[in-house]
């Protein structure tokens, strides 16, 4: 019984709370003579505030046609914004920016789920032998990485110099797909100069805080360091759960002046290797195993700057440069 009650009286309260926001949009727009997609249009700069801002009162809508508005291909977004003015009552000629700024946020939105579909499609790809543009793409990246170091065999122990856990690369590549290829090569090629610098201090004994007397003693002469190629496609992992869980939202809708694409997932997979290469250094760990719990720690890290709206993650593609901004 005392069950039914609590529910009973949280169904009112969420009945009253609701009847009482659409009493004071109803009010609110009877004063200042705008809609709530003007509001946020007129008092929003352009960036992830006022794109999450729109993207929420559209899926929250009453209507249908403003629910949909947010799941419309691209071409489609102009007639999408026309049919919202219709509907709001919103004279084209007495207010220019409004739909400028309605077409700038509704292409970030229908923006990022083509995005997600994208990574999607990749990260579901298995990499294939058999497949030449995949084993182009795999060798490009042994030229890219080991430049002066011709590679002895397709299959070959040399693939651990560069991270992979054996001789054949394509099995690592099981959990995140062609993602976890296209995002290592892409780090390759276009930031090439910090790529280069974390695979050489990935490979590289370090000497942990202590004293060189209690580094001998407890014999720990091997490398503090990781595998470069298979952190990267678990740094593709976290990427990709921030973009799939929206937590990406708020950078990519503050990079990207219209439609995020593939290029800006990539960036930011670059943006993230170097600072979780920084944060390994700094976290100083034992070993390897420690790796999970750092790694934790660094997505935690990551999720609570993107609770700021005016975050961006900017990669700049220097090692000096990268770093987080506000806008």
């Amino acid at each position: 019984m005392k069950h039914f009650l609590r529910v009973l009286t949280q169904f009112f309260v969420f009945l009253y709370c609701k009847c009482l926001w659409r009493t004071l949009k109803f009010m609110t727009r009877k004063v200042t003579g705008r809609c709530e997609l003007q509001r946020i249009c007129y008092n929003n700069k352009p960036g992830a505030r006022r794109t999450l801002k729109i993207e929420s009162s559209l899926q929250f809508s009453k209507s249908e046609l403003l629910q949909s508005a947010v799941s419309v291909p691209p071409d489609s977004v102009e007639k999408a914004i026309d049919d919202i003015m219709t509907l709001k009552r919103i004279n084209h000629d007495s207010n220019p920016q409004l739909g400028i700024s309605l077409q700038a946020s509704l292409l970030q939105i229908v923006g990022y789920r083509n995005l997600l579909m994208e990574v999607e499609k990749l990260r579901r790809e298995p990499y294939d032998s058999e497949n030449s543009e995949h084993e182009e793409m795999l060798l490009k990246l042994w030229k890219t990485l080991r430049p002066d170091t011709p590679l002895t065999g397709r299959v070959s122990k040399q693939w651990c110099e560069i991270g992979f856990q054996g001789s054949d690369p394509k099995t690592d590549f099981r959990g995140m797909g062609l993602l976890g290829l296209h995002n290592l090569l892409y780090f390759a090629e276009h930031d090439k100069t910090t790529a280069l610098q974390v695979l050489h201090d990935s490979l590289q004994p370090r000497q942990s805080k202590m004293s060189k007397v209690e580094w001998e003693k407890k014999k720990l002469d091997k490398a503090i360091g990781y595998s470069f190629a298979i952190v990267g496609i678990n740094i593709t992992d976290l990427a990709y759960s921030l973009l799939v869980s929206g937590a990406m939202k708020t950078h990519l809708y503050n990079v990207a002046p219209e439609m995020p694409s593939l290029m800006h997932f990539q960036q930011t997979f670059c943006y993230l290797m170097h600072e979780f290469h920084k944060f390994w250094i700094e976290q100083d760990p034992c070993d390897i195993m420690e790796f999970n719990r750092i790694r934790n720690k660094f997505h935690r890290r990551v999720l609570k700057q993107l609770n700021n709206p005016n975050m961006a993650l900017c990669p700049h593609f220097s090692a000096s440069d990268l770093h987080l901004v506000n806008l």
